[in-house]
């Protein structure tokens, strides 16, 4: 009798023993894709590396779909040129996230890839640059300092002016504007970077407004003396704000300086950043 219940208690002891050695490959993928609806895409990437189950739950559409903006159908027909469905969620989604140009290569878009947010930059060729045809004045000058490969460079003039125009699909929210400048020549000399500021001048004298409009009807304008020689700075223009009830929104932002008591010039203008404005200080604190 003894021996029958030492047998029977073996059986209940390895049958436990078997219970307890489920593991990760055995959770539905269902259940880990539900999960994953809740992570950032990099946390989602770092798990599918786990096992096989976990790959696959990394895979499901409807996951991804949750960290696309509200406007990706139009983003992959515009920019990548596709019909929304013929790729699924994730390539979707990868392939936003690397900066995709348009409009002749003069405009970039991506998605931020933590937060699936939509950043634009504009080119400077992509801008009204007053006297940019003349030599005198600007010349297009190649560097590795650019994501544009080349910057707008001002050597002097009176009349300073500099306009920019977008139009495009936004997913709502709020975005700021900023113009990236750089007083000062960057070049390369010997493998190391160099600066010529000899010339900078006329910034200090009178400061450079910087305006914001958009077909939603917000106006912003405001004003700053270009500062930090030798430095690319990101001089915030203004911000604007989205909603459901524009689905496509005209941006035209501006910067001059147009009191022609004095000349001013040694100023690199590179491109338009806009950002959502939660990104603000985040970027460029």
């Amino acid at each position: 009798m003894g021996a029958g219940v030492s047998s029977d208690l073996d059986a209940q002891k390895g049958t436990t023993n078997f219970q307890l050695k489920t593991g990760l490959n055995d959770v539905p993928e269902s259940c880990i894709s539900s999960i994953f609806m809740y992570l950032d895409p990099p946390e989602i990437c770092k798990l599918a590396r786990l096992n096989k189950a976990f790959r696959g739950a990394s895979l499901a559409d409807f996951v991804w779909e949750t960290k696309l903006p509200s406007n990706y159908r139009y983003l992959v027909e515009k920019v990548l040129g596709r019909n929304p469905d013929s790729l699924c969620k994730k390539e979707t989604f990868a392939r936003l996230c690397t900066p995709n140009r348009f409009d002749g290569g003069n405009k970039e878009v991506w998605l931020d890839k933590n937060s699936g947010k939509l950043c634009l930059s504009v080119s400077a060729k992509a801008m009204k640059i007053t006297g940019i045809d003349d030599r005198r004045y600007w010349n297009h000058i190649p560097t590795e300092e650019s994501r544009f490969e080349t910057v707008a460079y001002l050597q002097q003039i009176w009349w300073f002016e500099v306009v920019g125009e977008l139009e495009f699909e936004f997913p709502p929210g709020s975005y700021s504007v900023f113009f990236r400048l750089h007083l000062g020549k960057p070049s390369k000399r010997f493998g190391r970077r160099v600066c010529n500021l000899d010339q900078v001048h006329g910034w200090n004298t009178k400061p450079v407004r910087f305006q914001l409009s958009t077909s939603t009807g917000h106006q912003i304008s405001s004003e700053c003396y270009l500062y930090e020689p030798g430095n690319w700075v990101h001089y915030h223009a203004g911000d604007f704000v989205i909603d459901d009830s524009y689905p496509t929104t005209k941006i035209k932002f501006s910067m001059m300086q147009i009191d022609c008591t004095h000349t001013k010039g040694g100023l690199c203008v590179d491109s338009v950043f806009i950002y959502p404005s939660e990104f603000r200080q985040m970027r460029f604190k």
